[in-house]
């Protein structure tokens, strides 16, 4: 069973999804879990395949669409800004607090992809978070200035764009990936994942109308600049389920999991291989997603458990 909720971040109504456990009781109070999605993933595609799955275990699972993006308002459209992306987050949290079936001594925080990377961002401040996992995650700064052919010429492109606003032009918007598979192979795009990626998004039953494909040109200024592990060692202190997939490949999330894993100084930190998964089977595919939401479900079980009374 699905229920939609808005919750405010500053002026911007958010839009998500509260996926409930079966047989849901409103008179009991559960553990709950916030998901942060892929950068140009609504709350309909990745969020959804993990948030249902993570209800049938008897978790509250909340799934929205970013600020600027799918059912959430906020101008300009198709605006990617991290510190936006991780005030979602916590405002997340907070709308859970005021629901009486939520217990918010209870909360856990989910990050897929990019939405990874928000979320470790998001935990290192936020103590209401008791536990945190990944999935693929990624800190998109990172991926950013490794991918691009030339991230300073980026930068300068950004500086050109602003200016043209500035003085009236309309905004750039550019694909986050090419629209068709016929799209990818007129720009001579041969990269697997890649491929993948346009195949899921694009021309599978997980094509969602609110998902535009689009990012905001000027985006490119606050990514380039995100670190989302830079802190690890110093603030997050929650217990961390790492979650990869055994296959490596340009997205480079094995290697992010892997570093995010390192950096933390949790002594309740654990790393799962998904052997043969690549980064976007980890999205969809039940051979994969099933252990995985199988571990997360054990973890966030072991680490929402209800407290007993205070010892005196």
């Amino acid at each position: 069973m699905i229920t939609r909720v808005t919750f405010r971040n500053r002026h911007i109504e958010v839009v998500g999804n509260i996926h409930l456990p079966p047989e849901f009781d409103e008179a009991t109070a559960y553990p709950a879990i916030v998901l942060a999605t892929p950068g140009s993933s609504v709350k309909e595609q990745i969020g959804a395949i993990y948030a249902e799955r993570l209800a049938t275990y008897g978790f509250i699972a909340l799934t929205f669409d970013p600020s600027y993006q799918g059912e959430s308002s906020g101008e300009p459209r198709d605006l990617e800004d991290p510190a936006v992306r991780v005030e979602d987050i916590h405002c997340a949290v907070d709308h859970l607090t005021t629901l009486p079936y939520v217990d918010d001594a209870r909360i856990g925080l989910l990050g897929i992809c990019a939405g990874g990377g928000y979320a470790i961002k998001a935990a290192l401040t936020e103590p209401r978070f008791k536990a945190v996992g990944t999935v693929v995650a990624n800190d998109i700064g990172e991926a950013m200035r490794r991918l691009l052919p030339d991230f300073r010429q980026t930068l300068l492109d950004v500086a050109v764009e602003r200016t043209a606003q500035a003085r009236g032009a309309a905004p750039r918007r550019d694909p986050w990936i090419p629209d068709s598979l016929a799209d990818a192979e007129a720009a001579g795009i041969t990269d697997p994942e890649l491929l993948e990626a346009v195949t899921f998004y694009r021309e599978s039953a997980y094509r969602h109308p609110n998902s535009t494909n689009r990012l905001l040109f000027v985006s490119y200024g606050s990514l380039l600049g995100f670190d989302a592990f830079g802190l690890v060692p110093d603030l997050l202190t929650q217990p961390l389920q790492v979650i990869v997939g055994g296959r490596r490949g340009t997205t480079g999330q094995y290697e992010a999991g892997r570093r995010l894993f390192d950096l933390s100084p949790s002594k309740a930190k654990h790393f799962l291989e998904v052997e043969g998964a690549g980064h976007y089977d980890m999205y969809y595919k039940p051979e994969y997603v099933g252990p995985a939401v199988a571990r997360l479900a054990g973890f966030f079980s072991e680490h929402l458990a209800p407290q007993g009374p205070a010892r005196p």
